[in-house]
């Protein structure tokens, strides 16, 4: 087993609002993904810490953005047009955002309901049309490990 993931091996998943992974369905036609976890900040900083600040993380959230073709038929038109009517109707989907496949051991990522806050298209001359979209999360499920 190669040291490294490839990007092009990882998996996007969605469902319905708490579905289960092996419920969720692929969306195909993801081209690149980027998973953002961040934490707020308080500052716990006290007289005794000898003149260093003092942080604890604070309150999670996690954004999940990617780039898909525009798909009105064929191959990722299901997908497509679940992530756009959950944008248009400011409804949620589950997603599950793996770094394989959902039935291999050992593959691993983030579950839960997400909102979605920017669905963009692109539509460059000599390029097919392409959506840039942002979910953040709502609901945390888990973190799955396969």
């Amino acid at each position: 087993m190669a040291a490294y993931v490839m990007g092009m091996n990882a998996k996007l998943y969605y469902g319905a609002a708490a579905a289960a992974l092996g419920a969720m369905t692929e969306l195909s036609n993801v081209k690149d993904l980027t998973v953002t976890l961040d934490a707020g900040e308080a500052d716990i900083t006290t007289r005794a810490n000898s003149g260093w600040r003092a942080t604890a993380a604070t309150l999670r959230e996690a954004t999940v953005t990617w780039d898909m073709v525009w798909a009105s038929t064929g191959v990722g038109a299901t997908g497509f047009a679940a992530i756009k009517t959950a944008y248009l109707a400011g409804t949620t989907l589950e997603l599950a955002v793996l770094d394989g496949s959902s039935i291999v051991a050992g593959n691993q990522g983030l579950k839960g309901a997400f909102s979605f806050t920017s669905f963009s298209e692109s539509q460059p001359l000599e390029e097919g049309i392409t959506v840039s979209v942002t979910a953040k999360l709502t609901t945390f499920s888990e973190w799955v490990s396969v």
